[in-house]
């Protein structure tokens, strides 16, 4: 991917423009991490650029910005810019092209993200970016106060960065952190919950977690139990575990609230043949997990369960109408569920005769 951003900046510095890589992907290249998400950032206007890319369109959101697909990576080339004015302490509503690299990397949120490489492949770092890089701290450009104020997602990014790359946070950051967090209330719970996940699913997310702890984050972020939290393999079950605000749901799929209202039942029940039996493998695996329960241990009783579905009860409904010399009823259902969990709870064998006396008893 890096090769080909290389050959997007000459073919820009082809055409009389000036162009760099910028942020997280240069940033990642200096840590040895890879990247597929690459910036570039250029003095030629969006119209300027759609000229020289033919295939290159226009973002929804982004004001300034042009997609570019190649094959299946994809830049995003924005133009040198002042942001003049935010709305709702996020969003820039007024912004000014300019001529200057400096004053574009100046407007962005942290140091460590103001590192360019030109098209050459050589690094630029004109507002020492890398030294904070090498020291593992997270500075913003500017007054950490003003950047924070301007834009309130910037503390979440905060914590998700110093997590992913286990950063700590300078104390003017932390400062205007425990300044503003009161802005967290006002940003949309979409956003809030893209920067938790990346948080929660993270190999570090303890020390995450923690941040969100010692800077009072979870009350602005309506999470009443975060110190509770546990942190499991599947994102699902972290959320799972968390009490928050309802305003959350919203942002997950139904699929998803199914399977966080199926964990939450499987915790007060606890694992058993019927767990396994009526909500399934995974989701008694996510609650193995987070109680601590080998997951092959689980699987074993899942294998072993004497019926997985009500087919496999060794017993037809005619044959039950024959047994009971009835019509079919309502009352057919009640039976197929005692016959189940009798089954489950090893009371009954699944076995023709057994279930014919079975039912001969109770019915």
């Amino acid at each position: 991917m890096l090769k080909q951003a290389l050959k997007i900046l000459s073919k820009i510095e082809e055409n009389g423009f000036k162009a760099y890589i910028v942020g997280g992907f240069v940033r990642d290249y200096v840590l040895g991490i890879n990247s597929n998400d690459v910036d570039i950032a250029t003095n030629a206007t969006p119209k300027d650029i759609m000229n020289i890319f033919k295939f290159s369109v226009l973002p929804k959101e982004e004001y300034g910005s042009v997609t570019l697909f190649i094959k299946n990576d994809r830049f995003e080339i924005t133009t040198f810019r002042k942001e003049i004015k935010y709305i709702n302490n996020r969003k820039p509503i007024e912004i000014e092209y300019i001529d200057s690299l400096l004053e574009d990397l100046k407007r962005r949120d942290f140091k460590m993200n103001t590192l360019c490489m030109d098209k050459y492949g050589q690094i630029l770092d004109p507002l020492d970016g890398k030294k904070d890089i090498e020291k593992k701290i997270i500075n913003t450009v500017g007054s950490s106060d003003y950047k924070f104020s301007q834009d309130s997602l910037r503390i979440l990014r905060a914590i998700r960065f110093a997590t992913i790359l286990n950063f700590s946070l300078s104390n003017e950051v932390k400062s205007a952190i425990i300044k503003n967090k009161y802005l967290l209330k006002s940003l949309s719970y979409s956003r809030k919950k893209q920067e938790l996940d990346k948080i929660f699913s993270s190999s570090n997310a303890k020390y995450g977690v923690s941040l969100l702890l010692e800077l009072g984050l979870d009350y602005d972020l309506e999470l009443y139990n975060l110190k509770d939290i546990n942190l499991n393999n599947d994102i699902i079950g972290t959320w799972a575990s968390l009490s928050m605000s309802e305003k959350y749901e919203q942002e997950f799929k139904s699929s998803e609230k199914n399977l966080i209202k199926e964990v939450k039942e499987i915790m007060k029940i606890g694992i058993t043949n019927y767990s396994l039996y009526k909500y399934g493998l995974y989701v008694n695996q996510i609650v193995a997990n987070m109680k601590g329960i080998d997951k092959s241990f689980v699987v074993g009783i899942y294998e072993g369960l004497p019926i997985h579905s009500k087919k496999e009860i060794n017993i037809s409904t005619l044959e039950i109408l024959s047994i009971l010399n009835k019509k079919a009823g309502a009352y057919l259902k009640d039976i197929y569920n005692d016959l189940e969990i009798a089954i489950l709870e090893l009371k009954l064998e699944n076995n023709k005769e057994r279930i014919k006396e079975y039912i001969l008893k109770n019915y």
